[in-house]
């Protein structure tokens, strides 16, 4: 299915009835991530997939795809799908537009799940690493792809799921550039949310990898506990729907139970 926003179609696809459960890929994935699992969750369910902006089969709407417009994104197709209130399971930069949905509607959100995610902005360093990353991706998409998706998993893991993560790089390539880095920029300037997950009420989980190449682990675990958030550690990297998918099914299902 198919819809417009901001001039781009969106493509996004339902599975299943009763409660809705928005599944949010993260930077350079699509909604393809999550079609393996779709036969099972939705006998629990409605779940709705998306293809964010720029990514998938989802045009570019900007220069920039800030988490707020991504989020506005997101709010259109559940108008479209009728979905008055959902349960949100974010990976990376989906995690950041689910927060930038909440911030703007709490009311449309039951229960939020993080996975390899963080209601923190960037760090100064960080910020740099998007520009540098926004001027490789500019010059040499296939090259920048390659490096993004390799370190985000431990080196035994890019071994263990080279078929895998070979399919990803596959998808990523087919991306439009403008997508690729107007998400980049959008990352870089997203604002901090962590007092925004701290006020949500509704069951709240942060799901992080012990051996993940680009999120601090220890730092996670705190902020999930100052954040009053259910945590569970995978033992991977930045890819937990991936390299621990048993766990992964396991605690998705048990959450829509």
């Amino acid at each position: 299915m198919t819809l417009n926003f901001g001039g781009a179609e969106i493509h996004y696809a339902v599975a299943g009835e009763g409660e809705a459960t928005v599944l949010l890929h993260g930077f350079l994935e699509s909604s393809k991530i999550w079609e393996e699992f779709l036969p099972e969750f939705s006998q629990y369910g409605k779940f709705i997939t998306i293809d964010l902006p720029g990514h998938g089969k989802s045009g570019c709407v900007g220069e920039i795809h800030s988490m707020e417009l991504m989020a506005e994104a997101v709010q259109n197709v559940l108008t479209e799908s009728g979905v008055k209130k959902g349960n949100f399971i974010g990976h990376s930069m989906g995690g950041y537009v689910a927060l930038a949905f909440l911030e703007k509607w709490p009311e449309k959100m039951n229960d939020l799940m993080l996975l390899n995610s963080t209601p923190q902005e960037d760090s100064g360093e960080k910020r740099k690493i998007r520009e540098r990353s926004i001027e490789v991706a500019q010059k040499n998409k296939k090259a920048y792809i390659n490096m993004a998706i390799s370190n985000l998993l431990p080196p035994e893991n890019n071994k263990k799921f080279a078929k895998e993560v070979g399919r990803l790089k596959e998808e990523a390539n087919k991306f439009p550039t403008k997508g690729i880095t107007a998400a980049l920029e959008g990352m870089k300037i997203r604002t901090e949310r962590t007092d925004v997950l701290k006020r949500f009420t509704g069951d709240k989980i942060i799901v992080a990898g012990k051996k993940d190449p680009v999120m601090d682990f220890l730092k996670i675990k705190a902020l999930a506990n100052e954040c009053g958030c259910r945590f569970f550690a995978f033992s991977g990297g930045h890819l937990g729907y991936l390299e621990n998918q048993k766990e992964f099914r396991k605690l998705c299902i048990s959450s829509n139970k």
